[in-house]
């Protein structure tokens, strides 16, 4: 791997050819939809840098005896939200991993399900502090800085449902995209730092096949998951197959990507090969992620699979 020392905002940054910038909702996100990937570009020496938009206050909590850490009691689920974090990022090899805008700076928004139970949806009302409640060019302008610092050629995040509408994927989705377009404008915010465009960017994604083996797969040996359903299609968080433009096979990441999500044990609790969020949401471990391009062009693709096997794909290096 070579690398390059570049002077950005009056600070060196050591930069990687390839630099790839993640923007996810709360601790553990990340792990569960592209641990596996970010595992694979770290080992490969690529530079894997994390925004995590809120430390996940109003999460859910699966260890009894850290309930006193509930937003009705201590409140003080989101420091030790961060604490998970930052083991998690140890076994997926990542060490630039951040807060946007910095630890607490945006709390977690909460979420309620809709009337069918697979979609969530904002509260009927939010903290004044929460991620949903802000005002996105405000929320913008610390991503803006990170971009313009680590110059990436690749941006992750979700897409404009935020996967499966829960409101802070949703913002994360909004403020990405806008930070995103506001970084490579010359004239904008020149004390963020020099202007960066970024080559391509992915939205994670659910292909229908992959999730409806999973369910057959766990139906098949008498398991419940996916909470309980029979088509993939009544989760409303998948994609057609025919929109999954990367497919990143991290399987021989899979138990680094397995031990990180131990990591977030308030949250997740990993059984055998698939797994019970906070939520009561079972869903399966994967080694092979996916995505939708959502800007850029397309790479030259895998022959067998007919998508990229490289998020790099056809970028400059």
């Amino acid at each position: 791997m070579s690398e390059a020392i570049t002077r950005v905002g009056g600070m060196s940054v050591a930069r990687a050819d390839r630099r790839l910038l993640l923007v996810h909702a709360h601790p553990d996100d990340e792990t569960i939809g592209t641990g596996a990937t970010m595992a694979r570009y770290a080992a490969e020496g690529a530079q894997v840098t994390l925004v995590t938009c809120t430390q996940g206050e109003m999460g859910e909590i699966l260890v009894p005896e850290l309930a006193h850490l509930a937003p009705d009691r201590d409140d003080a689920l989101g420091p030790h939200r961060a604490g998970e974090l930052a083991t998690a990022m140890a076994h997926l090899g990542v060490t630039d991993f951040r807060f946007l805008g910095g630890p607490g700076r945006y709390r977690d928004s909460g979420m309620v399900w809709g009337e069918q139970g697979r979609r969530a949806q904002a509260p009927e009302s939010v903290d004044p502090r929460s991620f949903w409640a802000a005002d996105l060019r405000e929320a913008a302008d610390p991503l803006v800085a990170v971009i313009r610092e680590v110059r990436p050629q690749v941006l992750v995040t979700y897409d404009e449902n935020g996967n499966y509408g829960h409101p802070d994927h949703i913002q994360a989705h909004r403020v990405a995209t806008y930070a995103a377009a506001l970084a490579a404008v010359p004239s904008y915010r020149r004390d963020l730092g020099e202007a960066w465009d970024i080559a391509k960017i992915y939205w994670t994604a659910m292909p229908r096949s992959v999730v409806q083996r999973s369910i057959d797969a766990m139906r098949e040996r008498g398991a419940e998951g996916f909470d309980g359903v029979e088509s993939a299609d009544d989760l409303g968080f998948v994609v057609d197959d025919a929109d999954v433009a990367a497919i990143i096979d991290g399987s021989d990441h899979l138990d680094a990507k397995v031990a990180a999500m131990r990591a977030h044990a308030t949250q997740i609790d990993v059984n055998g090969p698939f797994f019970a969020l906070s939520d009561n949401v079972g869903q399966a471990i994967w080694g092979q992620e996916h995505f939708r391009l959502a800007r850029g062009a397309q790479g030259p693709v895998d022959p067998d699979t007919g998508v990229e096997s490289d998020l790099f794909a056809g970028v400059t290096l």
